[in-house]
């Protein structure tokens, strides 16, 4: 875990809003903010109040843990968590393409344990 003296989220923030296709002014109006503050919680020139941050979590269904992640020890790859962002922005069709082979290698990752 890395420790902190002031704890910056602003890239993380900033990546996960892009990730989504979200302008400043697009999440700023979801989270009922202005696209100033937003900006500067990005350029970690402001922190966020708890309820502008529950409101991004809720915005993109992601946990705090997302935007806390290198402060925070939690188990877990977050590339992976990264990289599924767009998971619900996928025909229904891939999606159930990717579930069936994350089960397929479960099933063989289970196998090999034994």
């Amino acid at each position: 875990m890395k420790k902190a003296k002031v704890i910056k989220i602003g890239k993380n923030l900033q990546a996960l809003r892009k990730s989504h296709g979200y302008t400043q002014e697009k999440l700023a109006e979801a989270v009922e903010c202005s696209p100033r503050y937003i900006g500067d919680i990005e350029q970690d020139r402001s922190k966020p109040s708890y309820e502008v941050l529950v409101r991004i979590c809720n915005t993109f269904h992601v946990g705090l843990d997302e935007i806390f992640c290198e402060y925070l020890d939690v188990k877990g790859k977050k590339e992976i968590n990264s990289a599924l962002f767009g998971f619900d922005k996928l025909k229904p069709n891939n999606q159930e393409t990717i579930v069936h082979m994350i089960e397929y290698f479960n099933k063989a990752s289970e196998g090999n344990a034994s």
